[in-house]
């Protein structure tokens, strides 16, 4: 390994003449005073990108070269620089750039790496051919005050169409995209995120009973077609390695989802994951062959649940706020009814629905909202009576 950086750094001279000088220069010092990244600085510029290559944090950058980014499109490239086209060009470019001093031997075990940009960078330090993405490593261990540069000869391109865009391209996904447009929540899957989505395939919608899906699509049943989507979602980017370490995954439904490992291959609850680390703009993409339908509740998930709520509601009421109060616990209390709880008698559900229809027959806000709290403390204490 060392021998082959040793014979790489020979080949690139006019970066091993300036190395000495490199240390003492930032990560955009040294990539314009070497002068075989013109492009790149022209790109930074345009960006507004060149202060954080200037700054003072630790940054590791794959470097493409002039030559590298000549084989774009010029009219692509041209188009690229606009200031219309800013934030596609700042996905790009923070594609290149890993936080952290990352040198070659430091990456020699590493098979992945987080990009700046949020999505996740193939990498081989090992070998003769050493790779990033689809990019040769040709220069290792440029080292500079604020990081270390290593040279590619291709651009990186990360994926830039967002989590809706990505489903409807592959073409498999036109039950779920129904599904998302159904319920309203196209613009939140479009929006930044970060989200991981458990993406059904058709054929997983199709496996439902006969009428099912026709009958969660209509609008009286919306929001229990919302719960099973967002039962689907996740808070940020999560890669399969790190789902399968976690185990379980809080859903955006709030409540968790178990992730397993077996022979077969990765599991999230009963479903298998077909397809992985699809990534998009704005998340990734795991494909599983079954759609996820939230069971019951268990005794403690309605307890984590109600502390959850007090937790947001109490503050809020406290503020002055009594109308937001009533909505985080009647939503609160609607959401388990609607979700039931396992091994509950009939006498702890009946409570559940007689808390809300008293507080939607109670007016004052600050009275609904002291309904709503009374009856969240009855079944707390309900659920630690089941718990024992």
């Amino acid at each position: 390994m060392k021998s082959l950086i040793f014979s790489m750094l020979l080949v690139g001279t006019a970066l091993v003449s300036q190395s000495a000088i490199a240390q003492t220069k930032t990560i955009a010092e040294t990539a314009i005073e070497v002068g075989n990244f013109k492009t790149l600085v022209a790109a930074a510029q345009a960006a507004g990108l060149v202060d954080t290559l200037n700054g003072g944090a630790q940054l590791t950058v794959f470097a493409p070269t002039d030559e590298a980014f000549a084989k774009i499109d010029p009219e692509t490239l041209a188009a690229l620089l606009k200031p219309e086209n800013i934030d596609q060009l700042t996905q790009i470019l923070t594609y290149h750039v890993v936080p952290g001093r990352v040198n070659a031997s430091t990456a020699y075990d590493l098979d992945f790496a987080g990009t700046v940009n949020g999505q996740r960078l193939p990498i081989n330090f090992r070998g003769e051919g050493l790779k990033v993405g689809d990019a040769n490593i040709k220069v290792t261990d440029v080292q500079c005050s604020n990081g270390v540069i290593h040279v590619i000869d291709s651009v990186l391109m990360p994926a830039l169409a967002d989590i809706p865009t990505t489903a409807q391209s592959a073409g498999q996904f036109n039950t779920l995209l129904a599904a998302v447009g159904a319920a309203g929540l196209a613009d939140v899957l479009a929006g930044d995120g970060p989200f991981t989505v458990f993406a059904p395939t058709d054929e997983a919608f199709a496996a439902l009973p006969e009428g099912t899906v026709a009958t969660l699509l209509k609008p009286e049943n919306k929001q229990q077609l919302v719960d099973i989507l967002k039962y689907h979602v996740i808070s940020g980017r999560v890669y399969d390695t790190d789902a399968v370490a976690a185990k379980r995954a809080e859903t955006l439904l709030g409540r968790g989802v178990n992730i397993g490992l077996n022979a077969e291959g990765i599991t999230v609850n009963d479903a298998k994951i077909v397809a992985r680390n699809i990534d998009a703009s704005n998340g990734v993409i795991h494909v599983i062959d079954q759609v996820l339908i939230p069971s019951s509740l268990s005794s403690q998930e309605v307890i984590n649940t109600l502390n959850s709520a007090v937790e947001r509601g109490a503050p809020v009421y406290n503020a002055g706020q009594h109308g937001q109060c009533c909505d985080i616990y009647m939503r609160t209390m609607s959401d388990i009814m609607a979700a039931g709880i396992n091994n509950a008698d009939a006498r702890t559900m009946s409570m559940i629905q007689q808390t809300v229809n008293r507080a939607k027959n109670t007016h004052s806000m600050t009275e609904r909202a002291w309904v709503l709290r009374e009856g969240i403390d009855s079944l707390y204490a309900r659920m630690g009576q089941l718990q024992n």
